[in-house]
């Protein structure tokens, strides 16, 4: 009867366990590696900050961008809307979010009336933005025509999460 009591016991737990929910995350299926990247140069666009701004804009397997400049497709979109360097070109080294407009920086992403600018990423299915993601920090490092990005956002439940991925490959120049 112990035997018959025990093993009931653990059959519910494991039971119970399986229909807990896992880490909870929106972004399950964000990619390692991105497939194109884009690069615009603002050049030195604010009268009180000295360095140059550009914006990096980058496109999982499934997207494209149009003639017209618009994303076509289903994946994700990393954006990076404000990268301070120190001339008008992406140098080699490393960037960290903040907020003090200082050459090989960029700004931490933020929501103004629901609307991202800093550093996010978009989840688009048909040509449709599903769901936006805010970064709030992290760091990319950029050497022989890579990026590497280790980026920290908040889920859906307000758990601190940590994505990284890569981007192998010549940025792509576009005109404002």
């Amino acid at each position: 009867m112990k035997k018959i009591l025990f093993s009931l016991i653990v059959l519910l737990t494991l039971a119970f366990s399986s229909c807990r929910p896992s880490s909870p995350s929106v972004y399950r299926g964000m990619p390692k590696t991105y497939a194109t990247a884009y690069a615009t140069m603002y050049g030195h666009c604010y009268d009180s900050i000295a360095a140059a701004v550009l914006t990096l804009d980058l496109y999982s397997d499934g997207l494209e961008l149009t003639k017209e400049k618009g994303i076509q497709g289903t994946g994700y979109n990393l954006c990076l809307s404000d990268v301070l360097v120190p001339d008008s070109l992406l140098e080699e080294g490393e960037y960290r979010s903040t907020d003090t407009a200082e050459p090989f920086t960029f700004l931490p992403g933020r929501s103004y009336e629901g609307y991202p600018h800093g550093a996010y990423i978009l989840n688009i299915e048909e040509n449709k933005v599903k769901s936006i993601q805010v970064v709030d920090s992290g760091l990319f490092v950029y050497r022989n025509d890579s990026l590497l990005f280790t980026l920290y956002y908040r889920n859906a439940y307000g758990s601190k999460a940590t994505y990284t991925c890569s981007y192998a490959g010549a940025l792509i120049p576009l005109s404002k």
